[in-house]
């Protein structure tokens, strides 16, 4: 074999996919987005409602996520699946971000990023009841521990009262409505592309937020430029580039690997929360979302044919 074939076959191996590197850098850019989501939200507490910065949010987002999903056809989904991802829309980037935002008015960032970790347990008994999936013994012990962890991080983050009690809830009220629309999503992103799904659905929460639109004029005209370019941000990157790098990387990385980075938001919010906000979970805290963790690890022993795990923020 010359010089000359041995370089054209490693230029052809070359092409045949993308450096290694390149989704475990994808898969990174996206947990440091999603990571610092959690802690834009709870800075954006103090000048935006939760039903404003919902709006401002998805609507950013949806305007993003449309000029890219459009350069890349189109395919006409079914009036089944319309009514699916009208549903997710709803659930996932109306009630989920509602949630989500007013619960971080309660309990920190790092506390609300571990809370949301319950969601892959969740999913499974969704599975399991809707999907035909197993429900398994390691399965059932996960549920425990991960909801025993859960009650530490209630107990740990309402020293003085009910108020943060009811923060936590919230916060699950998140992750049980994205644990559902997971599971609403896996048949349509069986035949549809992803990102197309991810567009639609973002648009229909646009939609469903827009009875907050006064809120969200009151807020802009009285909250600064910068809470106001953070908003901007949260459409932008946690939402719209982070799901789009969360796709590429999911091309190219088993999905179990990639399901469990995961597992990282939770460590790189706090880190982000304490720089940027000043701010930690209660000690005892970190104990119920380890315990939480272990539990979410435990449920997933066997593998599952089920939808891809991603916690969004």
């Amino acid at each position: 074999m010359t010089t000359t074939q041995q370089t054209d076959e490693t230029r052809a191996d070359a092409g045949s996919g993308p450096p290694a590197w390149l989704p475990v850098a994808a898969v990174s850019v996206t947990l440091v987005l999603w990571a610092s989501a959690f802690v834009a939200i709870r800075h954006l507490g103090h000048d935006f409602s939760p039903g404003a910065l919902t709006l401002g949010r998805t609507a950013v987002a949806s305007i993003v996520l449309g000029a890219v999903a459009l350069t890349r056809g189109w395919v006409r989904p079914s009036r089944g699946e319309w009514v699916r991802i009208v549903v997710i829309g709803f659930l996932w980037f109306c009630v989920y971000n509602v949630a989500l935002n007013a619960g971080e008015t309660r309990v920190d960032a790092g506390t609300a990023a571990m809370l949301l970790q319950v969601a892959p347990i969740l999913i499974a008994l969704l599975a399991a009841a809707f999907l035909g999936e197993r429900f398994t013994p390691f399965l059932a012990a996960g549920l425990a521990l991960a909801f025993g962890g859960v009650a530490l991080i209630g107990t740990a983050s309402s020293p003085g009262g009910d108020r943060d009690l009811v923060g936590v809830g919230l916060c699950l009220v998140s992750a049980l409505v994205y644990s559902i629309s997971l599971v609403l999503q896996k048949p349509v992103v069986g035949r549809l592309p992803a990102l197309q799904v991810t567009w639609l659905a973002c648009s229909v929460g646009a939609l469903c937020s827009l009875p907050f639109t006064g809120q969200l004029v009151s807020d802009t005209a009285d909250a600064p430029v910068s809470s106001i370019l953070w908003t901007i941000y949260l459409g932008v990157f946690p939402t719209a580039i982070a799901f789009t790098t969360y796709a590429y990387a999911l091309r190219h990385m088993p999905a179990g690997n990639l399901g469990i980075t995961t597992y990282l938001v939770p460590p790189i919010t706090i880190v982000m929360g304490l720089v940027f906000l000043g701010e930690t979970p209660p000690t005892l805290a970190y104990a119920g979302g380890v315990l939480a963790l272990l539990g979410v690890s435990l449920a997933r022993h066997k593998p599952r044919r089920s939808v891809p795990e991603t916690l969004p923020a």
